[in-house]
């Protein structure tokens, strides 16, 4: 037996990466749980494990004292000096009670223990591993799937994709091989539990850097990504060298670049746009494929108007609101869209508006200071006559 089990902690060291040392921490400590389980003596026991010839010994532990009070927990001083002369009160002593039949119990609790031990060496490994991969982008084989998960294998995992994190619309069938985005790696009781996505718009972020060799390297930065998974994402980039043409760069020779991402993600659209540090020309971008005549901002600089001509409303605004929304989410700024003949009549009636109210100011006529003296004197004069006959009524 103790051949058989140097030989076991040894392969699990190579094989599982599981130090000895560890095992045989937790192996001492669980045959002691054994030794008081099986043989029903509460007294202090040590267990002690030999590295070298994988023997196991038991030792009973007592403390030297001059009255022995528990002949299982205190050895007296004379009798603890037989045993070597350098003990002292307070000392203890170790007396070996390894049971003769200690050999099978110590096999199956070696054997529970070893198996707990390479089961959470095993969830440590795959969580340190995985958690590496988090916010990274992997490839998956799809095995099968139930009301809430399609689950995803990663090799020495399991993945899980929830509904939220599925493309609308994409069927998934065992066996097919996808790219998924690892947002979050949580180690549970359970064991290591990974999140992956696949409508996450980080997704989009990983696949540019992998197909495009100038946004991995950083030349081309992806600035921002607005995106509504299996339909239409919005890419906002810019060059961090002038002679880079950043958006020509991730399109490629006739779209050959941004195609094989349109592949992976089942023919979403793309529409790649270039930053700029100027808002108004960065908005304008962003509604591309539309032409913006005008932009106008409100005071609080969050929110604008943009202006179009008005063959291409519909175009600006996109198939139930798309194109706006997501050139309001790649750029971050409320956005208005009208078309030019909209805009002419807002700006008509506001006009006459103003008008109206300046011709209502000028009605207003302010009085003179020698008219203002004239009608105080005639209040004054009304008062005294109001005042006189008051007492000619009382006379009477």
């Amino acid at each position: 037996m103790s051949k058989e089990m140097l030989n076991a902690l040894e392969a699990l060291e190579v094989e599982k990466g599981i130090s000895k040392e560890i095992v045989i921490e937790a192996l001492e400590a669980a045959l002691v749980s054994a030794y008081k389980r099986h043989y029903g003596q509460a007294q202090n026991v040590e267990v002690e494990f030999d590295a070298k010839k994988g023997n196991i010994h038991v030792y009973a532990v007592k403390e030297i004292t001059e009255e022995v009070m528990d002949s299982q927990l205190e050895v007296s001083l004379k009798e603890a000096l037989m045993l070597n002369g350098a003990y002292e009160l307070g000392d203890t002593v170790r007396f070996e009670v390894t049971p003769k039949d200690f050999g099978r119990i110590a096999a199956q609790t070696a054997k529970q223990v070893i198996l707990q031990r390479v089961r959470e060496a095993e969830r440590t490994i795959i969580y340190n591993e995985f958690s590496a991969y988090e916010n990274d982008i992997m490839q998956g084989i799809v095995e099968r799937q139930d009301h809430r998960y399609i689950y995803v294998n990663l090799g020495k995992i399991e993945a899980v994709l929830s509904r939220q994190d599925q493309i609308p619309n994409e069927v998934y069938q065992p066996h097919d091989r996808i790219k998924v985005y690892v947002s979050k790696v949580e180690n549970t009781s359970k064991g290591p539990q990974v999140f992956v996505s696949r409508s996450h718009p980080d997704l989009l972020k990983r696949l540019f850097e992998q197909e495009i060799p100038e946004v991995y390297d950083g030349v081309v930065e992806i600035v921002s990504i607005a995106r509504e998974a299996g339909d239409r994402a919005k890419v906002a980039v810019r060059s961090q060298d002038e002679n880079v043409d950043p958006v020509g760069t991730c399109v490629g020779q006739r779209g050959q670049r941004v195609q094989s991402i349109v592949n992976e993600l089942k023919g979403e659209n793309m529409d790649i746009v270039e930053w700029n540090e100027d808002p108004t020309v960065y908005i304008a971008n962003a509604l591309n494929p539309a032409q913006v005549v005008d932009v106008t901002f409100d005071e609080s600089g969050k929110a604008c108007t943009v202006v179009v001509p008005d063959y291409q409303l519909s175009l600006a605004i996109g198939k139930r609101g798309q194109n706006a929304r997501l050139a309001a989410k790649l750029t971050n700024f409320k956005i208005d869209i009208k078309s030019e003949s909209d805009m002419e009549a807002i700006r008509s009636q506001q006009a006459t508006e103003a008008t109206v109210e300046d011709i209502a100011v000028e009605d207003i006529v302010e009085e003179t200071p020698e008219e203002a003296i004239v009608a105080e004197e005639a209040v004054v004069l009304t008062e005294e006559v109001t005042e006189s006959d008051v007492v000619n009524q009382e006379a009477e």
